[in-house]
């Protein structure tokens, strides 16, 4: 016969522990999407009464999962709640046109360490995935985390993923990977959980957590590069559509005359806005090695045929934000990529053709911003991408001790 202290104890639904367990993950999970959270942020985010707040928090504290510090909000004091330093690790992955970039960051948004180099487009997607694990291998190694710590790791990819069968699909900036499954060849060479998504959800994801995003629960990131892609929140959550396929903004139809796509239509506003429709444009006077980068920065030196596309290209940009605004009445628009660096010279052009074609009652409550991150914006969304899908149960298993559950 066994003593009672050898007797199992079942966790029932309904019963005061499984609710006190599901409390203590709503919170950590809280705070791991958040960064950080004072404890009067947690209770509206969760729903829980403060002093229930105030007795997981707690526990939590004692069992080294959240650190707590000192902070003021509103003038008052308050203390800040994120998790442990030491609690976990993610990484960032982030193919871009002509760049690998890679991030490592802890459950409580530091960055440790980040590093890019440029690869080839062309290369096959074997060549591309040995550089990201040589790359991912050297950061590791350089930080000194342990390998066992590491929770995830979010990939980003210029182009759409079919969330069923999770295969990259067809994508004219890399055409060699077509067909290929990014999360589980990367995930078999680390021997760690991988989540991948296209480079304009990752963008929205980034600006949304660390960027020009923070505070809103509506927006669509837009960025606009060698295609046009739109990465699309809808009360806080990427909105990716049945397929994967939702935000593909690029390929609305402005003229049904215009230039033939790589879709197979005409007129798709990524023909009047990507690069490589754009550049052609300013190569008999500025030369074939010109770039986005060198048009943004000769205008806003002042070169007139350079300010006269970005504008035009602001406009058409502005047309396609229109429709977003007429359908989702998203609060704000984020533009990204190298285009948000001209500033007003793209971002007036684009609230012109907003206010023109946009109903005017989702006009007047958007605000179009350039985006914060820059070219860390899809790296840093991977790291957001990591931190979205880990599961809390693992991470209270591993820290928790026999703390005496509060309930309130």
């Amino acid at each position: 016969m066994r003593s009672r202290a050898q007797e199992v104890v079942v966790e029932t639904p309904g019963s005061q522990s499984s609710l006190h367990r599901a409390n203590l993950e709503r919170v950590v999970r809280a705070v791991r999407l958040a960064g950080s959270l004072t404890q009067a942020e947690i209770a509206r985010t969760t729903g829980l009464s403060a002093a229930t707040v105030s007795n997981i928090v707690r526990e939590l504290k004692d069992g080294g999962t959240v650190e707590v510090t000192p902070t003021s909000a509103g003038g008052r004091r308050a203390r800040s709640v994120s998790l442990s330093g030491d609690a976990g690790i993610v990484i960032g992955v982030d193919f871009g046109h002509t760049h690998l970039r890679v991030a490592v960051g802890n459950l409580a948004h530091q960055v440790l360490a980040e590093e890019s180099e440029p690869v080839d487009v062309d290369a096959s997607s074997t060549q591309g995935f040995d550089r990201a694990e040589e790359l991912v291998n050297r950061l590791i190694a350089a930080t000194g985390v342990d390998r066992s710590k590491i929770a995830g790791v979010g990939l980003g990819v210029p182009g759409p993923i079919d969330v069923e069968s999770g295969t990259l699909g067809s994508t004219a900036i890399l055409p060699g990977w077509t067909g290929t499954r990014p999360a589980e060849e990367l995930g078999s060479r680390l021997g760690v959980p991988v989540h991948v998504d296209n480079d304009a959800n990752l963008g929205a994801l980034g600006e949304l957590v660390w960027g020009s995003g923070r505070g809103v629960r509506d927006l669509a990131y837009i960025k606009v590069a060698s295609g046009v892609g739109a990465g699309l929140v809808i009360n806080g959550k990427i909105y990716r559509g049945p397929g994967g396929t939702a935000g593909e903004i690029g390929h609305i139809t402005l003229d049904e005359s215009g230039p033939v796509c790589r879709c197979g239509n005409r007129g798709c506003l990524e023909t009047f806005t990507a690069a490589r429709y754009v550049l052609p444009l300013l190569q008999s006077s500025h030369g074939t090695d010109l770039t986005m980068e060198g048009v943004v920065r000769l205008a806003r030196d002042g070169d007139p045929g350079c300010r006269r596309v970005i504008a035009d290209v602001g406009r058409h940009i502005g047309s396609g934000v229109a429709n977003l605004c007429n359908l989702l009445n998203p609060s704000r628009v984020v533009l990204g990529g190298d285009l948000a660096e001209a500033g007003e010279l793209v971002l007036g052009p684009i609230r012109e053709s907003v206010g023109r074609y946009a109903i005017p009652s989702a006009a007047r409550q958007l605000s179009v911003l350039p985006g914060a991150l820059g070219g860390r914006a899809e790296v840093l969304g991977a790291l957001a991408l990591a931190l979205s899908e880990m599961g809390d149960s693992t991470l209270l298993d591993g820290s928790l001790t026999a703390a005496t559950p509060v309930f309130t």
